[in-house]
């Protein structure tokens, strides 16, 4: 699937492949948090399978995992914030502040890249995608709201909050470096396979740094849930979601994870008892509508 040209494959699926593996791995998650191993070493364990799994991946492509000096700079870049600072923030930022508020924060990076495509390549961004975002942004609030509503309760909210915004913000940047190396010719999945590596590298190290060690459990609910984010949620997503950046800009790619939390919580519902209330109901509606009305064609 992520080996596949991009040209075969249609912009739907680019969209929506990763939408149903990254709300999946919401729930996966859980069987990686219910283990001795701390968030910070699984999390560089999932990205160093990934990244060998890129390399695999390459070379059955045919691609040369060789990439130019100055390349390097931005995968090790990209890897220490994207991949191994941006996911630490969250895990960190989720202690503090409910999960629903992380997620509606995230959804900003539609705006963020938005600016950025603007400020780096000059690219615009319709007036009708900025409110049909909006919508969709607000419908994700409007889901969460109870847990929003909540925050202010909680001790150590501003530190959450600023852990969440942290995370987006170098989620953006992140994305941008890997876009600027496509850009310039270099093939996707060797890119993703060093910057992942580099990340995994950092957050392994910094397991070790702070005390942890580099634990690892073997039930098979640990092994299991590994793999499926390691092969599912950073190899296939990833690889499905920079084709999206590339073919239709990194706003409308970000739209994924506007999409990802309103489909998790129907995961929720079936896996976990997640009940929806007529306000969550209305608020799914609101985003699904306005996501129609952003990705529509410019007549």
């Amino acid at each position: 699937m992520a080996g596949a040209p991009a040209r075969a494959l249609p912009t739907w699926f680019l969209f929506l492949a990763p939408v149903l593996i990254w709300a999946s791995t919401w729930h996966v998650i859980l069987y990686q948090l219910d283990s001795t191993v701390p968030a910070l070493t699984s999390v560089g364990w999932r990205f160093l399978l990934a990244a060998a799994m890129l390399a695999g991946l390459a070379r059955w492509q045919g691609l040369s995992l060789k990439l130019p000096r100055n390349a390097h700079g931005y995968a090790l870049a990209t890897g220490v914030i994207q991949y191994a600072g941006n996911y630490w923030s969250i895990y960190e930022a989720e202690r503090f502040v409910p999960s629903g508020l992380v997620a509606v924060l995230f959804c900003l990076m539609v705006f963020m890249n938005a600016l950025a495509m603007w400020l780096i390549w000059r690219q615009p961004v319709g007036r009708r995608f900025l409110v049909a975002s909006s919508g969709a942004v607000l419908g994700v609030a409007l889901v969460f709201w109870p847990e929003i509503a909540a925050t202010g309760a909680r001790p150590n909210a501003a530190l959450g909050l600023g852990l969440s915004f942290f995370a987006v913000v170098v989620a953006c940047i992140g994305g941008l470096f890997t876009l600027v190396l496509t850009r310039r010719g270099l093939p996707l999945v060797p890119v993703l396979a060093w910057s992942m590596g580099y990340g995994a590298l950092f957050l392994l190290l910094m397991s070790v740094v702070l005390g942890h060690g580099l634990r690892f459990d073997t039930r098979w609910t640990y092994v299991a849930s590994l793999v499926y984010l390691a092969a599912f949620g950073s190899v296939i997503a990833f690889t499905l979601y920079y084709r999206l950046a590339e073919r239709k800009g990194p706003a409308q790619a970000a739209l994924i994870g506007v999409m990802v939390p309103v489909l998790a919580l129907v995961v929720s519902a079936v896996l976990e008892g997640w009940q929806a209330t007529p306000l969550a109901m209305g608020g799914m509606a609101l985003c699904l509508v306005s996501l129609f009305v952003a990705t529509r064609p410019q007549g």
